[in-house]
């Protein structure tokens, strides 16, 4: 067996890749009653449930350390040294991620029997170094959690910032494995996890863990945080469950804050499912299973049309009509035989999603522990159409809103399927050495799907410069879809040398992804006004993507191969003081052949780098965007130093902490957007000149091989030919000296155990982190600031207009950017925790935690194409001047609380409750223009905050004269928290925070028991209350929304005036057919997803 073992070892010993753990360890120091270490001294771990069995011995320190054990228990742990009686540890839970501590003291005492001692509940019994939280299987039982999903779960981590954000990070650059399998949000297109979110049944989940910072270079491949979950086991007894969950329209309320909110949309979730464990060949073999089907049939939208064309963004009404919306179907159905659906019922969406999940464990021997792994998972899902994406300048409201709408064929739907398998062998081939290898696989799907009939995507604009209607085929759909392959290998070794535990480490990781995305694929107008429209004006720009050579499914393909090596020490410096120090090295290598588009590396843009007036303009030598080159390979080293210091010797009081570096990745999406970008399999072709446009006046093609044929475009690749010239280009590159992204983190914290009769922890934590290397994009398109005024006055913000250039563009036949992905090193993070946790009494377990984040990026990469996410950047000078900011999934203060009880009574009952409290602000927002102000064709640009009521200059508008609007607006400035603290200054991106939300969220459980012979039968009956307080009173537990203010854009940039001083407009709101300048910033949010909502329950259990 050895010699089999030692050569699969050194086949797969060349690798690395995403190590998180998926085991649990334990390990301690044995002496005699004199403290004098005992060589030689046996421990013997059982886990009780299936019989397992591990074992160590002590070294000439007296210490041991046991890895590869199965998380949970309860284990039995006997200490044994001849001539002194045993110690025996009994109902000891193992922590995934984490080495307990278990000591022993064995004593000559003749007069003594075994020494029984049953395990203290502590959390401080493990070594951890970092930030991290642990979720037990008997949390994910008692807690709340109406979707039933993982991340109902990891909100436990006071680091959460919801779904999968972690320490203000966006979840695609987190990382999330189930049994070590890289199940994560890999390719990027949406914020969700694989399999619409959840891929594992929460039935199927045995524990998990939220690590933030572990200083422990096994673990990798995230910026902000990592989610690791292990699967369930079959024990030695045979164990099953038959379940069924249902909620509805009719078990939620409709009120909120004393706002009835009408009639009831049809909204309705069942799940129904099973799991089976147990002995195949006991102590030996054993398996586990879980099937899971849930139907959720909503609306896509709950938005409305209006019957008086006012938008009210709080009630889901939308300004537009149903006379605005007849007439343009007219038009569509009559003149060019197209038929855009409903725009009344939007009923028919939701979600359907099916799970499977199969496992075996064999325990070859008690040196070989075998675990093999399988799921599938598939969803479908439908959308609402792209909220504002498209061709420059985007509308600021989104195309279904208070200020817009479309038809249900605009919508647009989405299959999701994962699968995946894992294989892990833990060994023990000796006292001291230890091995784990772990195989995994995992293959991600999602296609896009429409209703609609091929057609162009039609936006009409409301004339003033925001969207007003949709129609078409989704913008973004057409042959949209992506697959992800990752292969994993993985070999830790761990070899105990006295005092040291030195893990060292070899894995792989190939990942593949093949992208098809043609936006525009139908062809895109974009009109200016509904009357331009039906007038048959030409449109204010237009959009096309198509293959090459008549192929109607180009794809594009990114390949890399993640290589690394590790090793770390584990030295137990003194019997209280712990040193973890390692070194980690990691190496991307792409793979995938691409190829280089002469005429994009022929375009100079050093208009971009250089101001015209520059002494080096003449001679500056501009970098070249070359789209047949990947990332460079380069070595990221991550060294990391832990400690972990039990300063009385009994863990009462606990000091650790860290200082290490963490790699992590890009969303693969934003590495495929240069070969889909590159014009070499496929053509987009954006026009916004009026010349070219005017060839769609009365004129409005419906066929894309007449598009092509109008335009002139390309039907063959020839951007190979080095005399080739771009045209109408959207170029996407990476810079030369890319790297992946990496920060450096630092925690110090203290736990200290309160000396009273039960447990009670509190825990001072404190956090800093630097990035390294960050992700940004960059438009090399844009001229150097060096070419531009600014304007006069107060707000003197860069003015494209004034390019000495001539045009803001670099190139004006570069019409969709040359967005380059680059690395910037400003961001910064700090947080601040403290934590208590208590069992006052047996089985009633609350915790309380308050935390503070700062946390500053130059962006968030909000989207997933190269233009829009660069588009998608607040800025006072335009996204390439994008400066420090919030960041845009920051949580700034957060507190949140849980209490777990479970009661058995009498011989059949027993009542579960489980409570979770959170509150925080509910979202960071921004204050800026409602349109385009500095030129640069975005309208994201961040408002100016005047000192005093007349330092901006207002014009009459909308039938308010300058004065009434200036009076309006310093009170609006005066009523708002945000504003009156920062006059005479920029708003900052995502520097105003929603109120606060407080919210409860219930589970009750009420268990009937009957034994039969050995059997125990279960009927478990549960209720899930989401949000208690909103049931106890309407205005509790509801989030506010800024409708009121127009999210923000409560100014309009009017022009200059003679001086070059800009002029401005005040927003208003339309109340009982009135119109009334904005004069608050908040109002409840009037949908139900505020209101309380209820979960039945009803479960079967044998055991």
């Amino acid at each position: 067996m050895k010699r089999i073992y030692l050569l699969l070892l050194a086949v797969i010993l060349p690798a690395i890749a995403s190590a998180q753990i998926t085991t649990s360890a334990i390990g301690g120091k044995i002496a005699d009653q004199e403290g004098e270490a005992l060589i030689g001294a046996a421990i013997v771990a059982v886990h009780e449930p299936s019989g397992t069995q591990y074992g160590a011995v002590t070294n000439v320190d007296g210490r041991y350390s046991i890895e590869g054990m199965r998380p949970g228990g309860p284990y039995k742990i006997t200490m044994s040294y001849v001539g002194l009686k045993s110690v025996e540890y009994r109902d000891v839970t193992l922590q995934l991620g984490e080495m307990a501590t278990l000591d022993g003291v064995l004593r000559d005492d003749l007069t003594l029997n075994e020494v029984v001692v049953t395990a203290a509940s502590s959390k401080f019994t493990g070594l951890k170094t970092g930030a991290s939280t642990n979720v037990s299987k008997q949390q994910l039982q008692l807690l709340p959690s109406i979707n039933r999903s993982l991340t109902d779960f990891t909100r436990m981590s006071p680091y959460s910032g919801g779904g999968t954000v972690i320490a203000s990070r966006d979840g695609r650059t987190n990382t999330f494995t189930v049994d070590g399998a890289n199940l994560n949000n890999n390719f990027g297109l949406s914020g969700t996890l694989p399999g619409g979110g959840n891929p594992i049944s929460l039935d199927a989940i045995e524990e998990l863990q939220v690590v933030v910072a572990p200083f422990d270079v096994r673990q990798t491949n995230f910026m902000g945080g990592g989610i690791n979950a292990i699967t369930k086991s079959g024990t030695n007894t045979l164990k099953g469950t038959a379940y069924t969950y249902h909620r509805n329209e009719s078990l939620r309320g409709n009120t909120v804050d004393g706002h009835d909110l009408g009639d009831r949309a049809r909204e309705r979730t069942e799940t129904y499912g099973f799991t089976l464990g147990g002995p195949i060949i006991k102590n030996k073999l054993f398996f586990f299973i879980n099937g899971e089907y849930e139907n959720s049939p909503n609306p896509i939208t709950k938005y409305h049309v209006s019957t008086d064309g006012v938008g009210n963004g709080a009630t889901q009404t939308s300004r537009v009509t149903a006379a605005d919306m007849e007439a343009f179907a007219k038009i569509l159905r009559d003149k060019y035989g197209y038929e855009p659906g409903s725009y009344t019922d939007f009923s028919d969406g939701g979600t359907k999603n099916y799970k499977a999940l199969a496992r075996l464990d064999w325990n070859i021997n008690d040196a070989h522990k075998l675990s093999v792994r399988f799921n599938y998972t598939t969803n479908s899902h439908i959308n609402e159409p792209n909220w504002t994406s498209g061709i420059n300048p985007r509308a600021s409201s989104s195309r279904i809103s208070d200020k817009a709408f479309s038809f249900r064929n605009s919508c647009y739907g989405m299959e999701n399927n994962v699968w995946s398998v894992t294989g892990e062998l833990n060994s023990r081939f000796s006292n001291t050495l230890q091995n784990r290898i772990l195989f995994t696989y995992s293959d991600i799907h999602d296609k896009r799907n429409s209703t609609s009939k091929p057609f162009p995507f039609i936006d009409i604009w409301d004339g003033a410069g925001d969207a007003f209607m949709s129609a078409g085929y989704e913008l973004f759909t057409w042959t949209t879809g992506s697959q992800n392959n990752v292969l994993n290998l993985q070999d830790h070794l761990t070899w105990t040398i006295g005092s040291h535990r030195l893990i060292g480490g070899l894995n792989v990781e190939y990942q593949k992804a093949i992208n098809t995305y043609m936006r525009y694929g139908t062809g895109y107008y974009k009109y200016a006004s509904f009357e331009d429209f039906k007038a048959g004006n030409a449109p204010i720009a237009f959009g096309l993507t198509y293959g090459y050579n008549g192929d109607k499914n180009p794809a594009s393909e990114v390949a890399f191969i993640q290589s690394g090596l590790f090793l770390q020490d584990e030295w137990n410096v003194t019997d209280r003081f712990k040193l973890t120090y390692g070194l980690r090295a990691d190496m991307t290598n792409f793979v995938t052949p691409i190829e280089t588009n002469q005429a994009y590396l022929k375009l100079n843009w050093r208009d971009h780098f250089v101001a015209k007036n520059d002494p080096n303009y003449a001679t500056f030598q501009s970098p070249r965007v070359n789209t047949g080159k990947w990332p460079k390979t380069s070595v990221l080293l991550s060294p990391r130093v832990g400690f972990n210091y039990d300063v009385n010797g009994d863990r009462s009081l606990v000091v650790r902490g860290g200082t290490g570096v963490f790699t992590g990745r890009v969303p693969l999406v934003f590495l495929v957007n240069m070969p889909t970008n590159s014009a070499m399999i496929q053509n987009t072709i954006t026009v916004t000149d009026a010349k070219t446009l005017e060839k769609f006046k009365n004129n409005m093609l419906t066929n894309v091989d007449d598009m092509i044929k109008l335009l002139d475009a390309p039907t063959t690749p020839i951007y190979g030919d080095p005399n080739s010239t771009a045209s109408r280009a959207s170029i996407a590159g990476i810079a030369d000296d890319f790297k992946m992204p990496q920060i450096w983190k630092n925690t110090l914290a203290v736990d200290y155990r309160l000396p009273v009769s039960f447990p009670l922890t509190l825990t001072v934590e404190g956090m800093y982190n630097k990035d390294i290397y960050n992700v940004v994009m960059r438009n090399w398109n844009i001229v150097n600031n060096g070419n531009l005024s600014r304007f006069a006055g107060s707000d003197n913000r860069l003015d494209y207009y004034t390019s000495t250039t001539g045009n803001y563009l670099v190139d004006k036949n570069v019409t969709g950017g040359a967005v380059i992905l680059d690395n910037d090193t400003r961001g910064y993070s700090a947080s601040f925790n403290t934590m208590v946790t208590a069992e006052p009494i047996k089985d009633l377990n609350l915790m309380f935690s308050y935390t503070h984040q700062w946390a500053k990026e130059i962006t968030g990469l909000p989207g997933n194409q190269a233009y829009s996410t660069w588009q998608g950047l607040y800025a006072v000078d335009g996204p390439n001047n994008a400066e420090l900011h919030n960041a845009q999934y920051l949580t700034p203060d957060k507190l949140i609380a849980s209490l777990t009880y479970r009661k058995d009574y009498g011989k059949y009952f027993a009542t579960s409750v489980g409570l979770y409290y959170a509150a925080y602000s509910s979202g960071m927002y921004n204050y800026y223009y409602s349109n385009d102000m500095n030129g640069d064709k975005n309208s994201f640009d961040l408002m100016y905050i005047p000192r005093t009521k007349d330092e901006l200059k207002f014009v009459d508008k909308n039938g308010f004269t300058a004065a009434e609007q200036a009076e309006a607006f310093w009170r609006f400035v005066e009523q708002d928290k945000y504003l009156s603290a920062h006059k005479g200054e920029y708003a900052e991106a995502y520097g105003a925070a929603l109120p606060w939300v407080h919210r409860f969220d219930l589970k009750v459980t009420q268990d009937f028991r009957l034994r039969a012979g050995k059997a125990i039968h279960t009927l478990q009956l549960s209720f899930d209350i989401l949000n208690v307080g909103n049931l106890l009173k309407s205005s509790w537990g509801v989030t506010q929304t800024t409708s009121p203010s127009n999210y923000g854009k409560i100014l309009r940039y009017e022009g200059k005036d003679a001086n070059g001083v800009p002029t401005y407009s005040m927003g208003y709101n339309t109340v009982n057919k009135k119109k009334e300048l904005y004069s608050r910033t908040f109002e409840p949010y009037r949908n139900s997803s505020n209101c309380w909502q209820m979960q039945i329950g009803l479960r079967y259990i044998f055991n």
